[in-house]
């Protein structure tokens, strides 16, 4: 077998690892040459793999037996491009793991969430006796590709993958025993010519699944529903609107489970401790209470539905809702992800970096009560900041606008503040700050009163000025280590 890898990545890197354990002549290309880039590419020519950097060989790729692209080569990149002009089709790095993985998948893809669910369902596994392996899309140091989990021995009971578009793009064949997803928006635009490209991708998942696969969908989005249609496999549902059964659901601040046969889906795990947890506690009847939403730790109430999906597809892995609980209430915010990072003069500062697209901050504006201060812009992604007016009214006491997308930003809100201030429930201030991120923290904090919160949930990426979410994140954490003295 012969393996060629696009994008030396984290993601390209594990898949040329995998291929070289299974034996493969691995040949791995980037058209950069950086030097993390290059510290890859020193490794894998030790392990035996052929590495070219700084350009690409179409020869050597048409003639691999295999072509995996990584999920930051787009579809348009010259290479991928030339391969698709010579009827040579690529798969993605999840898609290639997925011939060597053993362990029954949970997929968890959707425009905002996959993480904290992915995160969460994994949790709930282990927390029932389930040797559960999370991975995929995760990054940030918090869980490896999906290839590194391939090349586990002895493999998991469970794998845990969460899946971007960009990853279920080049997905042929990996079919999940249980598919989440969490919601579906608006996002990628740069990347995508318009939504329904976008979600022709996240589409995918659907298109791999089957008659065995239990789907976990949000209840509350009918874009959901509507993708998920025309595909066979079992329905169970989350809502935080009202009673979803079979499914789960918030009732009177209480997080409700009723699974039903849904929660046999892939019958009791057979190995390990897992073998204390019976299949038979997930068959007793009707709703059964896993806890408040109040005793979660994760803030805003979009959380609550993750929280909701997460349950939901750990009981149709087999997980035993009755551990559920205590589980949930022991689940920290992630880093980056409405993580609370410091309250100083009577201010909480909440660090939502991750918040990369409008629909993201949209959703943790929903969750939190006001009154706060918005930290808002970044790098341009063409999405419209006025759609998040009818989600600030009555919460919001002022925005700061910075970064490349300010000026836009700006305009696009106050525009839209105006359009609605005959029924909106309080007006709000936009400030558009020309410094850097400093300034605009700074300025953020001045605006904030005690008992207020100050939040950093962008609605944009972070390449203007970081080089990803985590680190915007991390120096927003810096700041709130000294408290307002960011503003002095």
């Amino acid at each position: 077998m012969t393996v060629a890898v696009i994008g030396l990545g984290a993601s390209g890197e594990a898949a040329a690892r995998l291929a070289l354990a299974k034996g493969a002549e691995v040949h791995v290309t980037d058209a950069s040459a950086n030097p993390a880039v290059a510290a890859r590419g020193d490794v894998l020519r030790r392990l035996g793999a052929d590495v070219l950097l700084g350009e690409h060989d179409p020869e050597r790729l048409v003639a691999a037996d295999t072509v995996v692209a990584s999920p930051g080569v787009p579809p348009s990149a010259p290479v991928l491009r030339a391969l698709r002009g010579r009827g040579v089709d690529w798969v993605s790095e999840p898609e290639f793991a997925g011939r060597f993985l053993e362990s029954p998948l949970i997929v968890v893809t959707g425009t905002n969430g996959k993480t904290t669910t992915a995160s969460l369902c994994a949790h709930l596994l282990r927390e029932a006796g389930v040797d559960a392996a999370l991975g995929g899309n995760v990054g940030g140091g918090l869980a490896p590709p999906a290839s590194t989990l391939a090349a586990r021995d002895p493999a998991p009971e469970r794998v845990v993958l969460e899946l971007s578009s960009f990853q279920l793009a080049g997905v042929r064949k990996l079919s999940p025993a249980v598919g989440v997803v969490t919601n579906l928006g608006v996002d990628h635009l740069d990347r995508y010519g318009s939504v329904a490209e976008y979600h022709r991708d996240k589409r995918r998942l659907f298109e791999a699944g089957g008659q065995d696969t239990t789907w976990v969908l949000n209840g509350d989005d009918p874009a959901v529903e509507e993708m998920a249609a025309p595909f066979p496999g079992a329905r169970l549902r989350f809502s935080l609107k009202g009673r979803a059964a079979p499914g789960a659901w918030l009732e009177d601040g209480e997080l409700m489970i009723d699974a039903g046969a849904g929660a046999k889906a892939l019958g009791a795990p057979t190995r390990g401790s897992a073998e204390r947890s019976s299949g038979a506690s997930t068959e007793r009847p009707g709703p059964l209470r896993i806890g408040r939403a109040s005793a979660l730790r994760l803030p805003g109430r979009h959380n609550v539905a993750n929280a909701l999906a997460a349950a939901l597809a750990a009981a149709a892995a087999g997980a035993d809702p009755a551990s559920f609980e205590a589980a949930l209430a022991a689940f920290a915010p992630l880093p980056h992800r409405m993580e609370p990072v410091g309250s100083f003069d009577g201010v909480l500062w909440i660090n939502d970096s991750k918040a990369t697209n409008v629909a993201a901050c949209a959703s943790a504006l929903a969750g939190l009560a006001g009154p706060l201060v918005l930290l808002l812009g970044g790098a341009e992604k063409g999405e419209d900041f006025g759609e998040l007016a009818p989600a600030m009214e009555g919460k919001v006491r002022g925005v700061v606008a910075y970064g490349a997308a300010g000026p836009r930003a700006a305009a696009e809100l106050r525009s839209a503040a105006a359009e609605r201030r005959p029924v909106a429930c309080g007006a709000f201030v936009v400030e558009e700050v020309e410094g850097g991120f400093h300034d605009a923290v700074a300025r953020g904090c001045s605006l904030a009163q005690p008992g207020d919160a100050l939040l950093l949930s962008p609605a944009c990426p972070s390449f203007d000025m970081f080089r990803d979410y985590r680190e915007r994140g991390r120096v927003f954490r810096s700041l709130a280590g000294g408290g307002d003295a960011a503003a002095r």
